[in-house]
């Protein structure tokens, strides 16, 4: 819908020639290499996104990342990236899992495939026999454990303690625009949502995904779900609610939080990204919020789902969109310069990006407000009229 209402664009035929292509991850695999892009084309996901949005590589990517921090800058530094569960790759790492599992006896840990979305072979565990065919097979060929790559999962200790409203457990989706890795070049927008659970919140069931799994996969298939009201919360209306019973200080506390998980998940793939200036990428972060407002960064997705629970979620991500298009600029617009387009708030630009309105004569932290403003006001169509010029050859209205 977003596509066909651009001013002056024309869907493709499969066979014609195309300047802008929204793929799945599949039509990457098999055509990147093989398409010749001329300067102006654009593509929506960088050649090997796999590094960041595939469970068990983010966690890699993040441990190296960290080690080296601490290598490097210290300990104080390392610190920081600690916003992600304990986590094991299996089969590869079951023996480290074990090690870690009889340390903590009577934890519970969730069971994930590596490469699945929207909640798919998913499932909590308290007891190592429910988990045994995961148990690395030392006497496999080469061969046997390629073609058994697609089956690796990760174990990861489940957060027992979740934020809850209502009794219910919830996670954040976040979006953040990456347009270039060198540079770094990274855009979170204002807009995103809290992900419900339809059934209250308990240890005592963990056989139950409508109780611990909050994607809207699932939850829509829960017998009490209704289709009128979602199991939605805007971000604005989670922050209202945060601030209310928190106070200012505690969520900008946990906002600037997020803002660290987003920024360091990237730096840790900096390197290792194959960047390429016809690409861009749209990530959707997945956060969970323990009982003490902690975040935690439980998954990145590579195609965030763009199909809309109501019609407050379909006008959201039509925004989304929309703004996502006016960066990635086709028409050539923008000067390079903005700090703002429409929802999306520049954060990283080869380094941190600090707010204009800052008086930064004054000293003190507030001279480094980060440019972020996740669940604030979203003027977008004001900010959106003073910002773009008309697309050559349109007429003002």
């Amino acid at each position: 819908d977003v596509l066909r209402q651009r001013p002056g664009w024309l869907e493709a035929r499969d066979d014609g020639e195309w300047d802008f292509n929204w793929c799945d991850v599949g039509w990457l695999r098999e055509n990147f290499d093989h398409s010749y892009m001329e300067e102006h084309v654009r593509i929506c996901h960088f050649r090997n996104h796999y590094e960041l949005t595939r469970k068990n590589l983010m966690v890699k990517n993040l441990k190296r990342y960290r080690k080296n921090l601490e290598r490097e800058v210290g300990r104080m530094e390392a610190a920081k990236c600690d916003f992600f569960p304990c986590t094991f790759a299996l089969p590869s790492e079951y023996h480290l899992f074990v090690e870690e599992f009889k340390r903590n006896p009577g934890s519970t840990w969730i069971m994930k495939p590596v490469a699945k979305s929207q909640g798919k072979g998913i499932f909590l565990f308290k007891k190592l026999r429910d988990i045994i065919e995961w148990k690395k097979d030392g006497s496999r060929s080469e061969e046997q454990k390629d073609a058994a790559q697609v089956e690796n999962y990760v174990a990861q200790r489940y957060i027992e303690n979740p934020y809850l409203i209502s009794g219910r457990k919830f996670d954040l989706r976040v979006y953040v625009l990456v347009t270039s890795y060198i540079p770094l070049k990274a855009w979170l927008y204002r807009d995103g949502f809290a992900r419900f659970s339809s059934t209250r919140f308990s240890l005592s069931s963990i056989d139950d995904q409508y109780v611990h799994l909050t994607n809207v996969a699932v939850q829509k298939t829960a017998p009490d779900y209704d289709p009128e009201k979602g199991c939605k919360w805007q971000m604005q209306q989670l922050r209202r609610y945060l601030t209310a019973k928190h106070g200012t200080e505690m969520v900008e506390t946990l906002f600037l939080d997020m803002d660290n998980i987003f920024i360091r998940s990237l730096l840790s793939v900096q390197k290792v990204i194959i960047n390429d200036k016809h690409c861009f990428e749209l990530y959707g972060y997945d956060i969970l919020l323990d009982q003490n407002l902690k975040p935690w960064l439980i998954e990145v997705n590579a195609s965030p789902s763009l199909t809309a629970s109501s019609q407050e979620d379909y006008e959201m991500k039509c925004r989304l969109l929309e703004d996502t298009l006016h960066i990635v600029d086709m028409e050539a617009r923008l000067t390079g310069r903005e700090k703002r387009v429409g929802g999306y708030d520049l954060m990283w630009n080869d380094g941190p990006v600090y707010r204009e309105d800052v008086n930064l004569e004054t000293l003190g932290s507030s001279c480094f407000t980060p440019n972020t403003h996740l669940g604030c006001v979203n003027d977008r169509e004001k900010q959106l009229r003073q910002l773009l010029k008309p697309i050559p050859g349109q007429k003002r209205i």
